[in-house]
């Protein structure tokens, strides 16, 4: 039953190869290592950010150092992905977890200053991780790349089940901002619980945005076996 779930969610997003995954408990994790960075990422990301910037909900892009750090960030993954393909290298899990967490560390970036701003009754104009924040985010990137490398595998099944919910909530962020655009909907928030439709919009765009993507590989794959 947990396998077909972990499966199911990972299915239209990743090729999903047993080589280029991490196991826990016996379990296939939903997405492949690079992918696991990029959602495990994501969400360890905003946790970080939430708790550095506790109470100021900043809707300012950050500064242009922080911008240029995570345009690197993401850039690890674009050069070790690119490469590995190519055939100029080889690469590992340990290197496609760590660049793919440096790529969702990096997405948080544009995409919170844009929830702050579209969510939010009340909203500070400040800058994303001003000051020392900035610097205390990213030293935060090697206790992640340690909580999904080491910690979270000993926890056994936990760490799929944690990784499905990342993946959907790495959706749903992104999709809060599209159905916030909705003018009755936009600036409805003042606490993550006060606005279920805007909260259940997001899911249901999250749902229906996976099983697309479960029918297009799906219909992908049979019009291959049959050329």
């Amino acid at each position: 039953m947990l396998s077909t779930v972990f499966h199911w969610v990972g299915y239209g997003l990743c090729h999903q190869l047993p080589e280029r995954s991490l196991f826990s408990g016996g379990f296939q994790l939903p997405v492949c290592a690079r992918d696991t960075g990029i959602y495990a990422g994501f969400v360890l990301a905003l946790i970080a950010i939430s708790l550095l910037e506790r109470g100021r909900r900043p809707s300012g892009l950050p500064r242009a150092w922080v911008i240029a750090v995570g345009a690197l960030l993401f850039s690890t993954m674009v050069i070790d992905g690119v490469s590995s393909y190519a055939g100029w290298r080889e690469t590992t899990n340990d290197i496609r977890l760590i660049t793919g967490l440096a790529a969702g560390y990096s997405m948080t970036l544009i995409v919170v200053p844009m929830l702050n701003g579209q969510l939010w009754t009340t909203v500070s104009r400040a800058r994303l991780l001003d000051g020392w924040r900035g610097a205390a985010w990213l030293g935060t990137i090697p206790l992640s790349f340690a909580i999904l490398r080491w910690v979270l595998p000993a926890t056994g099944v936990l760490y799929p089940i944690l990784l499905t919910v990342a993946v959907i909530g790495t959706y749903m962020a992104v999709n809060l901002v599209l159905v916030s655009l909705i003018p009755s909907l936009e600036r409805k928030m003042t606490s993550l619980l006060s606005a279920p439709i805007l909260l259940g919009a997001a899911l249901v765009l999250t749902v229906a945005e996976l099983a697309l993507a479960s029918l297009l590989r799906s219909a992908a794959e049979r019009f291959a076996s049959g050329l």
